[in-house]
């Protein structure tokens, strides 16, 4: 697993919380890449846009209506915050796919700190908006029973501060065991030598899937902080 590996940029073995290391690389080149894109190549702003700006304005219209879908016109208002999301996450996960990079989405720490940004935020707003009506997202007052209620109001309580941990999971894990799979495959293909065309099919198949996963999980991630939103914004079941 020395692909998911955590090293210093300059040398050495002792990694501190100042160290310039893989992951910071790759997080700098990702932020430059969105950069790129969404102010470079769209600065123009012309009627007849350039393939860099289409795609910018592509990403910004289909970001802006994921948001209004699931969390209404009121959620436009933090629209800024899940379109940096979306892209940073999309970005690092396509840039984590080319030869001899690092994922850094691979990585719980960094997923995790994503998932808890939003956890904290959306728990945040909840409050700010509504006070301790917030609190009305774990009450099911539809059950019939009060015993009932409770239990669900338990149940409730429970999954909600377990969403940043599924949250952050799901895109980390899914991220590594793809990355892993073609480590195997490669692998195989490498011991073969010249009778490793069944890997290198394989590898090229993992890898297409590989493309998809990243693009999907970057929505998944995105979609899931706009329910949550939704249900900070409108917390009465």
């Amino acid at each position: 697993m020395d692909q998911f590996q955590i090293k210093p940029l300059f040398g050495g073995t002792e990694i501190h919380w100042y160290t310039p290391t893989n992951v910071t690389l790759w997080l700098f080149l990702t932020v430059a890449v969105i950069s790129f894109l969404l102010v470079f190549l769209s600065r123009g702003r012309a009627a007849v846009p350039s393939r860099g700006q289409s795609m910018a304005e592509m990403t910004y219209g289909f970001v802006r209506k994921m948001v209004e879908d699931v969390a209404g016109k009121e959620g436009l208002k933090y629209f800024p915050y899940i379109m940096t999301l979306f892209t940073f996450i999309l970005f690092a996960n396509l840039l984590g796919l080319l030869p001899y990079s690092f994922t850094t989405t691979s990585h719980i720490a960094v997923t995790g700190v994503l998932a808890l940004a939003v956890f904290l935020t959306v728990t945040a707003i909840g409050f700010v908006k509504h006070g301790a009506g917030f609190l009305k997202l774990f009450w099911v007052a539809s059950a019939p029973t009060l015993a009932l209620r409770l239990v669900l109001a338990m149940i409730e309580l429970i999954s909600y501060f377990v969403r940043p941990v599924s949250h952050s999971i799901r895109l980390g894990g899914n991220l590594m065991a793809g990355h892993a799979v073609i480590k195997v495959f490669a692998g195989f293909a490498g011991a073969l030598g010249v009778g490793a065309v069944v890997p290198i099919f394989a590898i090229v198949g993992v890898y297409g899937l590989e493309l998809l996963v990243a693009c999907i999980q970057a929505y998944v991630f995105t979609i899931l902080t706009c329910v949550y939103l939704n249900d900070a914004l409108h917390p009465g079941h």
